[in-house]
């Protein structure tokens, strides 16, 4: 029998290949309406396209970026809107109700 603990832990970065899972992945995570897994998701994108060349683009030091998308981080908005830029993807409204 597997233990959990012999595991390898789960790196969604790994399976983020085109821009349709990065759109995928990140419309999941804006549904829990959680900051910080969102801040998370978004280090999770960056990392499968480069910390260090978002962080260029986004206009960020590399650290910096680190710190503000770590699990349980609550970067500011204009941090969000910088890093989803420099992803090519934006961020967008719908209704919250049914029809």
């Amino acid at each position: 029998m597997t233990k959990i603990a012999d595991l390898p832990d789960f790196d969604p970065s790994e399976h983020l290949k085109d821009e349709e899972d990065l759109a995928a992945y990140l419309s999941v995570i804006l549904e829990e309406n959680d900051p910080a897994l969102l801040a998370a998701a978004l280090g999770d994108i960056a990392k499968a396209r480069g910390m260090a060349s978002i962080a260029q683009s986004a206009g960020i030091g590399r650290e910096s970026l680190y710190k503000a998308l770590r699990p349980g981080a609550q970067p500011r908005f204009d941090t969000i809107q910088r890093v989803c830029s420099a992803l090519g993807l934006k961020l967008t409204v719908k209704p919250a109700g049914g029809a």
